[in-house]
């Protein structure tokens, strides 16, 4: 009977610590989060290196943490990496040009309180269908460019 209660007790507390964690990563749509084994620096590191490698132009990296902290304020870390390709982006809003809004391209690398590293950013094919862009193709590039990216700098 203890062991029993001791397997129940057990799968109670790992189901409620996997909602608790779920429970962090917020549902909006149009955004596609992917855990990072990496810290959040070297998370941003990683997307940074490999964004300049495929011709990408690095505007600005965005230490949301380290601005909290200089108006006596705590965030956990928190990096926001902006980074572009005109060859990418200039067809995009040519299409719709509102859509220079979204662009740069952006990633968000951030720790939960859990401790894991998640690296976010917008759904291209959901921010053209918000703005009424009409070219597909375009928008699979960029898709996949941006998906490529994520996937090459969180390989280990």
């Amino acid at each position: 009977m203890k062991n029993v209660l001791f397997y129940l007790a057990s799968f109670v507390a790992l189901t409620l610590s996997l909602a608790l964690t779920q429970a962090e990563m917020p549902r909006v749509d149009g955004l596609i989060s992917v855990a990072s084994p990496y810290g959040v620096t070297e998370t941003i590191d990683r997307v940074a290196q490999v964004a300049e490698a495929k011709g990408f132009t690095l505007v600005a990296r965005v230490d949301h943490a380290a601005a909290a902290s200089k108006v006596d304020m705590t965030l956990a870390p928190t990096e926001l990496l902006i980074f572009g390709n005109p060859k990418g982006g200039t067809p995009l809003m040519q299409c719709q040009q509102v859509l220079g809004l979204e662009l740069p391209l952006k990633v968000l690398a951030w720790e939960q309180a859990s401790g894991e590293v998640l690296l976010s950013y917008n759904d291209p094919q959901f921010l053209a269908t918000r703005y009424g862009a009409s070219c597909d193709d375009v928008v699979t590039n960029i898709s996949n460019a941006l998906q490529g990216i994520v996937q090459e700098a969180l390989a280990q």
